[in-house]
């Protein structure tokens, strides 16, 4: 099976996202939109890969039967030419490992595993967690790293010591320590892909290889644009790149990503649908000033018509 990017060194592609889960009006799953949103953003977008049932993927309220559900649609649908990364972490390894094995059966490519929030484990337990679903199947592993959702850092030593396992192979990182990064990435041989949008040059700039977005769900051309001209040593045209882009990968955050994401795909006519409570639907004053920060970027979405009609709801369109 042949996939655009996915080489040794760049086992997931270079542009990844992690992808919204569509919901219909009522809040049901739109499995129909999962996969025409994973066509667009592999055939329009550019994506190498894409991130199904993680955190943008809205996976703390989503059932396990309805994360297989969407996981199968999308690998249907660009499985064939783009890599499908499931989002099986959870704080519960029992509960990682039957997901780890479902995506795996559902024909994923790999597995997002993220640190074990909330009960915050020491190193030991974290990396004791991370072997034991890495043994659980046949599948790669990247380990997500974000102590600001997950409240515990993984060290550089345990980052390392983890690298040892034959099946874990990648890193997204949004810890937003560079330092640290560079150091694991000159002591190991794992794959590192920026898990902040903002963030994606400053880590190429010391040996990661792609990222794992959100913005990307809209610049995605623009943001494999600046990757690849890292890569080839064009340092001033990614610079160039990163500064154009820096207010959608600033704007998207302004609140959670998902709610305005999700607002940005519903304006450009994409499945996206609302958030699931507790979340709620990012708001006029919200959704305009995304307008203004993708503008900024070189994007526009929206209508007049379509911002007043969201005045008029008070909701994402």
């Amino acid at each position: 099976m042949t996939r655009t990017g996915s080489v040794p060194g760049r086992p997931f592609g270079r542009l990844l996202s992690a992808m919204v889960t569509p919901f219909q009006a009522d809040g049901s799953l739109d499995v129909a939109g999962a996969a025409r949103l994973a066509t667009h953003l592999v055939d329009e977008q550019e994506h190498d890969g894409l991130v199904i049932n993680g955190t943008t993927g809205e996976s703390a309220t989503t059932s396990d039967a309805e994360k297989d559900q969407v996981l199968r649609a999308v690998v249907e649908a660009v499985g064939d030419r783009a890599t499908v990364i499931a989002g099986v972490g959870t704080n519960d390894t029992a509960h990682t490992i039957e997901l780890a094995r479902a995506a795996e059966k559902a024909g994923a490519d790999g597995l997002l595993v993220v640190t074990p929030y909330y009960n915050k484990p020491p190193q030991a337990g974290i990396l004791q967690h991370f072997r034991t679903v890495a043994d659980a199947s046949g599948l790669p592993v990247m380990v997500y790293d974000i102590p600001g959702r997950s409240g515990v850092p993984i060290e550089t030593e345990t980052m390392c010591r983890l690298a040892e396992h034959e099946r874990i192979i990648a890193v997204k990182d949004a810890k937003g320590d560079l330092g640290e990064s560079a150091w694991v990435i000159k002591r190991t041989n794992l794959a590192y892909y920026s898990g902040e949008d903002k963030l994606t040059l400053p880590l190429l700039s010391v040996g990661a290889v792609g990222v794992v977005g959100v913005p990307t769900h809209v610049f995605g051309p623009d943001t494999k644009r600046m990757i690849l001209a890292h890569e080839a040593g064009d340092v001033e045209q990614a610079r160039e790149l990163h500064l154009k882009l820096l207010p959608a990968y600033c704007g998207f955050f302004r609140t959670q990503g998902v709610m305005l994401t999700k607002a940005a795909l519903t304006l450009l006519g994409l499945p996206a649908g609302p958030v699931r409570p507790p979340l709620v639907a990012a708001n006029a004053a919200e959704v305009g000033r995304l307008r203004e920060d993708c503008a900024e970027a070189g994007r526009t979405i929206g209508t007049a018509d379509q911002m007043a009609h969201h005045n008029e709801l008070g909701v994402a369109l």
